[in-house]
């Protein structure tokens, strides 16, 4: 189905929407920016095996040939793992790949867009963009917050990216109203990490909650997102403590390279892969999975409401 001259929703994405079975987004920077070749095309298709398994039908956004797809088929997210110079999209230039026919990969702003235009309520990322260490100067900060104050989307996320302030973060994400739900746990994730030194700012333990919460929002006329922050695995993380250290080495490259903007976190989290030794990326499949089961639950919650 086209929803407009440039959007097109998979066959079994469309049956599933307009059946009112439950669906989950996912984005696809993590596909072409946050992984290499052949771990990110396995994980792509892995994440899809989970969504179904848990009853719900995986959409993955992303811009092909200038064509907004909403659903990949297995030959469309091969090709797209193994595409070379495809462009990060946020809202700001998502209209542009289009009209000029570009390819290229959604972030979370991007997908929480597309998700609300097919009506898609749900949607698994692995962390959410923020502000980053010394956005006071360089006034970085991601897209993805201002998306999350005015799109009615359900993220599900391990939390902010850990390579960010995630305490100006939660400050953002609280002046706009984006009510930040942890997941089983007091304190707020931080992506590799289950814990971080930040109180959970609200604390649900099920997928059920969760949707009483969001139905409750839409009753009373509340707008805008909502972000799941679900601690990693407790076997897959990265204590914080080590991580803190990879992360400030991480981040003193990118200063010396010069590297700013779009490119900040594709750069650190390619570099943390070798400081690391390869172990965040394992945590990093590890928490996307982990994050696309929850939303599937939560989008079956929502459908049987």
């Amino acid at each position: 189905m086209t929803l407009n001259p440039f959007t097109d929703i998979a066959p079994k994405v469309q049956e599933a929407l307009d059946a009112g079975k439950p669906v989950v987004a996912l984005e696809s920077t993590i596909i072409t920016h946050g992984m290499p070749y052949p771990d990110n095309s396995r994980m792509a298709a892995d994440v899809e095996a989970i969504i179904a398994e848990e009853g719900a039908v995986p959409a993955t956004v992303a811009i092909v040939d200038g064509r907004l797809k909403i659903g990949l088929s297995a030959g469309e997210r091969e090709a797209l793992a193994q595409v070379k110079g495809a462009m990060k999209l946020s809202r700001a230039d998502l209209a542009f790949a289009l009209s000029e026919g570009r390819t290229g990969a959604t972030t979370v702003a991007a997908t929480m867009l597309a998700a609300h235009l097919a009506d898609i309520k749900v949607f698994a990322t692995g962390g959410i963009g923020g502000v980053h260490k010394g956005a006071e100067l360089s006034f970085d900060i991601s897209a993805d917050l201002e998306e999350l104050g005015r799109t009615p989307v359900i993220v599900v996320s391990a939390g902010a990216k850990a390579i960010l302030d995630i305490e100006k973060t939660l400050e953002v994400l609280e002046t706009k109203g984006v009510p930040v739900v942890v997941h089983g746990a007091d304190v707020l994730p931080a992506f590799w990490s289950r814990q971080s030194p930040i109180k959970a700012p609200l604390r649900l333990d099920s997928a059920d909650a969760i949707a009483r919460f969001q139905a409750a929002r839409e009753a009373i006329g509340v707008t805008g997102g909502m972000l799941i922050a679900n601690p990693i695995p407790a076997a897959d993380e990265i204590p914080a403590e080590i991580m803190a250290g990879y992360i400030g080495e991480a981040i003193a490259r990118a200063t010396k390279n010069g590297v700013t903007g779009k490119a900040v976190t594709p750069y650190l989290l390619a570099e943390m892969l070798d400081i690391t030794k390869g172990e965040s990326l394992k945590a990093n499949i590890a928490l996307v999975e982990n994050n696309a089961r929850l939303a599937a639950k939560i989008a079956v919650a929502l459908a049987i409401r």
